[in-house]
């Protein structure tokens, strides 16, 4: 019988699927306070039974920090939901063992279960605007916990909760005990959720994803704060991640997950110094920096494979450039578990594991002509062509403003205004890239917005908006919608901006439609399937809806929308921030390709320096509503003169230190 968590009843599994006996032998002075071994998680669903985990072993050191990494889809959160028991009303258990501190959770009956979560073991969820009660008070959700799984009630347990607001750095922690999550920031949200997830002071402790939409200095922030409570606390960590360099900060081990199981395990320094598996290797190649701008991303081909497939074959084969034969019929164990000995691997003439890594590189047992081989180091390709700085203005801004009326009472006058940009000024050249760069709430989206005239009925509009010398702000009405047609926007969601009742011809053809009259039905359907090769989408496409594709495919269909009508100048807001490491790729090589091959100029909306490093030919730093610096890329990220942008650089987490 398999596993569910919905029961306050002892846990019961087949004694044939489920063996006490077969987890590590755990001693009192053992190091490890988690210990996760064969564990296998299903999951229910129309298109059958998802193999959410496939045997997965894994074990978390006391006071240490284990970073578990991947692409979504990958089995990461699935992992933390299966070891604090949280599954899904459609999901099980069907084999394994996880042991806290020497005891067997799976087994303990739903009401001694709750105790463990929270007093000995807390979770970060990732999103803390789905995760926080939004009608209760975040002071009340906090002491639940502290009441829950410590002695402390009344006002003892306010006043611990009020020292743990403090603690996580929420200002003015007496007043904001009785906010509701609303009234703060994200930030404030994800502090809050630590607060939450520490106040009992568990020994362990799960952080899923805990940076992945914050801005770099709020994450900076999160990040040392969670290393001072971890170093204060004595406590464990396994921290959840696809961002590699927040990866390279803090963890002491890295394991990195595929499909539905770990494929490579190894300590921090040798992970990042020398990665084994293929699928390592192509991540860290994937990574946008400097030092690539002029060279094509290594995107890794493809999608992590459904997990309701039976595999008989290495799960990475078909987007692995090194795969042969035996890779696609055999199924790989993981190699190098035991201990590694330094002098047979200088007498080996082939690969050796020297950490655990799940690939037939390192089989010892295959000969060469059935072992694959190392992936070769990556072929640049042609050199981009990059546009030199011209004097010629494609779009010019001059002291633009935004400011949003504050009203109030019955008859809801205007008693103040919101300057979310206040006399901003720049310009960007053809071909050429500006990214905008600063943290949320400084004004970025709404300068975009104000750009393509968006924002017209809900604030006062001040200042020049000059496209191809044209006033853009002076336009109105069939004008103003012709105009349009040079400049368009690239939303951050693409599931939000694309409309879930059309279909993807639809979704394309009605820019064309309304901003390119002359051309008729036949030379529309000819544009749409030439905008679909463009951007990397199959021509069937064409009839499917936006929930059938990934989230890659459909930022991909954004841009197909955008560049539809031809524009001069595309405003991207924040379109890569949501995505995986390897889709990321995909969507900045497809942005130099088509700068490239159409001369677009690109308005570059972010707070991922590494994208600006990679993509931007100049910088514009923006701190509440104002620009307070811009020039090259390289004048602002090599030598930075305001001190706001000198702190937004140091606070970047980095692979390598600069």
């Amino acid at each position: 019988m398999s596993t569910h968590f919905d029961r306050d009843a002892s846990v019961s599994l087949s004694p044939a699927r489920f063996d006490p006996s077969r987890a590590p032998n755990l001693h009192c002075d053992d190091p490890d306070i988690l210990v996760a071994d064969h564990l296998h998680v299903a999951l229910e669903s129309d298109a059958g039974v998802v193999k959410a985990l496939d045997g997965v072993r894994l074990s978390v050191a006391r006071s240490e920090t284990f970073a578990l990494v991947g692409e979504s889809g990958c089995g990461k959160s699935m992992t933390a939901m299966a070891l604090m028991r949280l599954l899904p009303d459609n999901g099980r258990v069907d084999d394994g063992s996880v042991m806290l501190d020497r005891e067997e959770l799976l087994v303990l009956p739903e009401s001694r279960m709750r105790e463990r979560r929270g007093g000995k073991i807390g979770i970060i969820f990732q999103d803390p605007s789905t995760s926080l009660n939004p009608v209760l008070m975040v002071g009340d959700q906090i002491v639940e916990t502290i009441v829950t799984h410590t002695a402390l009630r009344g006002d003892a347990a306010r006043a611990k909760a009020i020292d743990w607001l403090k603690l996580v750095g929420i200002p003015e922690p007496e007043r904001r005990i009785d906010n509701y999550p609303f009234q703060m920031s994200g930030g404030q949200k994800q502090r809050v959720m630590i607060a939450i997830a520490l106040a009992a002071e568990p020994e362990m402790l799960i952080a899923d994803e805990p940076t992945t939409a914050l801005d770099v200095t709020i994450q900076a922030q999160i990040l040392d704060l969670l290393k001072d409570l971890q170093h204060r606390l004595g406590m464990a960590m396994m921290l959840i991640t696809h961002d590699l360099a927040v990866v390279a900060q803090m963890a002491h081990r890295v394991a990195l997950m595929y499909a539905g199981q770990i494929v490579e395990v190894a300590n921090a320094n040798e992970f990042f110094g020398k990665p084994l598996h293929p699928y390592a290797i192509k991540l860290f190649d994937a990574l946008p920096e400097s030092g690539k701008r002029d060279v094509p991303l290594a995107a890794i081909p493809g999608t992590v494979p459904p997990l309701t497939l039976d595999f008989r074959c290495c799960r990475f084969a078909d987007r692995c450039d090194a795969a042969v034969a035996h890779c696609r019929s055999h199924v790989p164990p993981l190699f190098g578990e035991g201990p590694f000995d330094e002098s047979d691997a200088v007498r080996s003439t082939r690969p050796v594991a020297t950490h655990p890594v799940r690939c037939f590189i390192y089989d010892p047992t295959l000969s060469d002509a059935e072992r694959p081989r190392l992936p070769p180091e990556r072929v640049e390709g042609m050199p981009q062509v990059r546009v030199a700085a011209s004097t010629a203005k494609l779009l010019e801004v001059r002291d633009l403003t935004v400011h949003f009326p504050i009203r109030k009472g019955v008859l809801k006058r205007v008693v103040g205004h919101v300057k979310a940009v206040d006399g901003v000024s720049f310009s960007i050249s053809p071909g050429r890239t500006l990214a905008l760069v600063g943290e949320s709430g400084c004004g970025k989206t709404t300068t975009g917005k104000a750009l393509l005239q968006l924002l017209r009925d809900q604030a006062d509009l001040g200042g020049q908006t000059l496209l191809d010398g044209e006033r853009l702000d002076l336009l109105q009405g069939r004008h103003l919608q012709r105009a349009r047609q040079g400049i368009q926007i690239i939303f951050q969601d693409p599931f939000a901006s694309l409309d879930p009742r059309m279909r993807v011809s639809d979704i394309l053809e009605e820019g064309l439609i309304s901003l390119r009259p002359d051309l008729d039905a036949s030379q529309r359907l000819a544009r749409l399937a030439m905008l679909l090769d463009q951007v990397g989408i199959r021509n069937e496409a064409m009839h499917r809806y936006p929930h059938e594709f990934s989230g890659g495919q459909r930022q991909r269909l954004a841009i197909a929308r955008a560049l539809a009508v031809e524009p001069k100048l595309v405003v991207c807001d924040e379109p890569t921030s949501a995505l995986d490491v390897s889709v990321q790729a995909q969507i900045l090589n497809l942005l130099k390709q088509l700068q490239r091959d159409l001369g677009i100029a690109y308005l570059f909306i972010t707070h991922n320096i590494g994208v600006v490093e990679y993509l931007a030919d100049d910088v514009a730093v923006m701190v509440k509503g104002k620009i307070v610096e811009q020039g090259t890329a390289e004048q602002v990220l090599e030598h930075p003169a305001h001190a706001y942008t000198q702190s937004l650089l140091a606070a970047v987490p980095r692979l390598r230190p600069a």
